[in-house]
């Protein structure tokens, strides 16, 4: 969250919110043009970088502990996520993914598995430096429309833009808006389904449900009304699986493969939802990050019934966009990276969220933290990400 990063005003919102909901609109720059034939409204161009982060998933014994980082009153989730701050607020821009809605300020809250949080989580988020948040998941229905109220108006307030789930129509149809760089970059969010839960039948349009046809036309339409890098969240794949299924692979080729005179509809996609990290994989020229991991979790136990370490598991994306070059009209990814992180639960002291390298560089770290390290490499790179040009800095 650096100087220029908070980007998404309101201000800014309506108005390329009115642009998408019109019926028909002509692309041209944001910026307006001065008597002297100057564009103004819009940074100078320069290169930036977006960061992002898996799933945000606070189990019980994760809402207690953030009690007691609180002092017993109310919540604080500011010290859980203090070890990937750096790396967080040190990005152009940040995005996380909510995956839990909110219930009122005093409660109550449960975690699974009906997932109802503090609302102190968005306070949090945007303390870290997270500029926006995608809130599409299949525990976005799990309080009802009162819960995606709750959530959407705790991330007003602490200035957080969000994608995926909505209040009313109007903003069922608005992306999250962030500017870096001097460029628009408009996030879309969307979920394979809600545990079987279905929307109030007059609020059909409360979470944005996984459409192939629907997230290539949203995002053709951002970028009519000015857009010049979309990013679609997805929350897809299968819990546990360490490897991308089928239709994951099936809708990457497809949203990759989509294109408006002969340019990409969509720059870069983010997965969350399997609970463990997943390989990174440029595709059709585009990168997609099939899952990264929870960042904030209780213990988590698989489908077997077992402790499973990899459910605390996550990788920071980190991706560096350019301006177009003298030829081109789009953005580009010149430098792409992945920061292994973990949600130390076996840690001296209460758990923390730990940015792996960081730690390891330090020269201090548990040995236990290379070998983490080592494994989620290990997935992030199985399918040719490092011929690609994927690092992680260390």
């Amino acid at each position: 969250m650096r100087g220029y990063k908070r980007t998404s005003t309101t201000a800014t919102a309506l108005a390329l919110g009115a642009a998408l909901l019109a019926t028909a609109c002509a692309r041209g720059p944001v910026g307006t043009t001065s008597d002297d034939g100057k564009t103004t409204g819009k940074e100078a161009r320069a290169p930036f970088t977006l960061v992002a982060t898996g799933d945000i998933l606070p189990h019980d014994s994760v809402i207690q502990q953030a009690n007691r980082d609180a002092g017993g009153k109310g919540h604080d989730f500011r010290p859980m996520l203090a070890g990937v701050k750096p790396v967080i607020s040190a990005a152009d821009l940040a995005i996380c993914h909510m995956e839990t809605v909110y219930g009122p300020a005093g409660g109550p809250f449960s975690g699974y598995p009906s997932f109802v949080s503090p609302p102190q989580l968005a306070a949090a988020a945007g303390d870290t430096g997270y500029d926006s948040c995608s809130t599409a998941s299949n525990h976005t229905l799990d309080a009802g429309s009162q819960g995606i109220g709750h959530t959407l108006d705790a991330l007003d307030a602490a200035g957080v833009a969000h994608t995926g789930s909505a209040r009313t129509p109007a903003e069922a149809h608005r992306p999250a808006l962030l500017e870096a760089g001097g460029a628009t970059v408009a996030q879309l969010a969307y979920t394979y389904g809600t545990n079987g839960v279905e929307p109030p039948q007059d609020q059909p349009w409360a979470v944005n449900i996984t459409d192939p046809e629907r997230i290539v036309s949203d995002a053709r339409r951002a970028r009519r009304a000015g857009a010049d890098i979309v990013v679609v969240s997805l929350h897809w794949g299968t819990e546990w699986q360490d490897a991308p299924d089928a239709t994951q692979r099936q809708l990457a080729r497809a949203l990759t493969g989509s294109r408006s005179a002969g340019a990409p509809d969509v720059d870069l996609i983010l997965g969350t939802h399997a609970h463990v990290p997943q390989a990174y994989e440029k595709v059709n020229g585009t990168w997609v990050v099939y899952g990264m991991g929870d960042q904030i979790a209780g213990r988590m136990i698989n489908n077997a019934g077992a402790r499973d370490p990899r459910g605390n598991q996550g990788t920071i994306a980190r991706f560096t966009f350019s301006p177009p070059a003298p030829d081109s009209a789009r953005w580009r990814v010149t430098k792409a990276e992945y920061l292994p992180q973990l949600m130390d639960h076996d840690r001296a002291g209460p758990p923390r969220v730990v940015d792996l390298n960081a730690e390891l560089a330090a020269g201090d770290a548990p040995e236990r933290y290379q070998r983490v390290r080592d494994r989620i490499s290990d997935v992030v790179l199985s399918r040719g990400a490092a011929a690609d040009g994927l690092t992680t800095p260390r």
